[in-house]
């Protein structure tokens, strides 16, 4: 911790249990996104919880345990979110936290706007430097303009939070509370590459040329189709959020951003997520940097980037190309996310490409992803008329300017073996 930097503000320094005490009955406190949850005072909130009433807590995706969305707590505090995980799917569909729909580029100007109103901003912040500024670290994306919005920030300092740049930071002076911490971040291990990940990430590779720009998630098949880009040149970065998988490809000299259009030369994002190498790798790198997620994801500035490539997962698609990526049926699963932000950015690029990738089968290989309509209930993530390249591991199939008789033809033909002849019933009943 850099202590003469933070001497003249150590009358803003108190407990987790202090901090939390400022905030009132209805509020709605803002967290830090994802592996930047702010420990301390998640847990103070969870200690002190008969002190609040209907406190309202907006968190995207929450790492850890969730606690504050724990059944008793329903009287407390109420999840708001517009993207469903593993530790809150439970909460959203016992009616005990609310879903927003909405892009993701869109949160911060909702905080702006009034829509998704700040009271309290926690924040989790690295250490500062010399002239008293501290970075949000890995999370910046609705983070920093929670923390702009908002009427009390609290902020804890965690000394083994990176400091990562861009337009990455706050000044303690702009801190109301600050909470000392050292504790490691959440990490993600890497995920395990089958077979079917691996044809993926080939099929995918086939669409990428040297000096583009790519926008990955995380999990097997992005990791799968960096696996297959070794041979790449002068590969940049644009990104909602990067993991462990595009490490390996800067440090063989494969990722260097030299032909990006918008930011040459730097691997861009909005929020980091992964095991402790990446948060290692990012840490005080001039080669890296956030940047809030409505300008990181909004597709206008997407598509600056020329030869832009867009690489998204989903649930399902119809033989319409109308793609699920969110729900199961009518259940939440996840959310919209930046999915929709980059398929348009990409499409607009000059030479861009957006491509959804996806294992031809869910449930051990006892359902189809491709299927003859999307389920019901279920809500389209991206509409067919945006939709542009799908991929499984049986092919590629690309549906931008086909009609919807070419398209069925286009996507039962990398539809898995064992379900084409449903497919092709249906196709033959709706086009004789």
């Amino acid at each position: 911790m850099n202590r003469d930097a933070l001497t003249p503000f150590k009358s803003k320094v108190v407990t987790a249990d202090e901090a939390v005490k400022h905030i009132q009955n209805g509020d709605l406190v803002v967290l830090s996104h994802a592996a930047a949850v702010p420990k301390l005072c998640v847990d103070a909130l969870v200690r002190n919880a008969e002190k609040f009433k209907n406190v309202k807590i907006y968190h995207m995706l929450c790492l850890g345990e969730g606690k504050y969305m724990a059944p008793e707590m329903a009287s407390h505090f109420r999840h708001v979110t517009n993207f469903v995980g593993a530790n809150s799917r439970a909460a959203v569909a016992e009616n005990r936290a609310d879903f927003i729909p909405g892009f993701f580029y869109e949160v911060p100007s909702m905080m702006r706007q009034g829509l998704l109103p700040v009271n309290v901003a926690i924040v989790q912040l690295s250490a500062p430097n010399e002239e008293g500024y501290c970075s949000f670290g890995i999370s910046c994306d609705y983070t920093k303009p929670a923390a702009e919005e908002a009427k009390i920030v609290i902020g804890e300092i965690n000394a083994q939070m990176p400091f990562v740049g861009g337009d990455n930071t706050i000044h303690l002076s702009d801190i109301d509370f600050i909470v000392e911490a050292d504790y490691p971040l959440y990490t993600i291990p890497q995920p395990k590459i089958g077979e079917v990940e691996e044809a993926i990430g080939k099929n995918c590779a086939e669409l990428v040329k040297d000096g583009d720009t790519l926008q990955l998630g995380i999990g097997a098949i992005p990791d799968a189709v960096l696996q297959f880009l070794k041979d790449k040149k002068d590969l940049g970065i644009h990104t909602e959020m990067f993991a462990d998988g595009v490490l390996e490809l800067v440090r063989r000299g494969v990722i260097t951003g030299a032909k990006k259009s918008l930011h040459p030369g730097k691997m861009v994002a909005t929020f980091l997520m992964g095991t402790q190498d990446v948060y290692d790798f990012v840490n005080n790198n001039p080669d890296v940097e956030l940047y809030s997620v409505d300008y990181v994801n909004d597709p206008r500035v997407i598509a600056q980037n020329d030869n832009m490539i867009s690489i998204n997962s989903c649930i399902e698609v119809d033989l319409m190309g109308q793609v699920v990526s969110e729900c199961i049926g009518p259940k939440q699963f996840s959310g919209t996310g930046g999915q929709v932000d980059y398929v348009r950015g990409a499409t607009w690029s000059k030479n861009g490409k957006s491509i959804m990738a996806m294992p031809s089968t869910a449930s051990k290989g006892t359902a189809s992803r491709i299927v003859p309509k999307v389920a019901d209930g279920a809500a389209v993530t991206t509409l067919r008329n945006d939709v542009d390249y799908i991929v499984t591991e049986y092919g590629i199939a690309r549906l931008k300017g086909k009609s919807l008789r070419e398209r069925a033809e286009a996507l039962i033909s990398i539809a898995h073996p064992d379900f084409r002849e449903e497919l092709l019933s249906y196709y033959s009943k709706r086009f004789g």
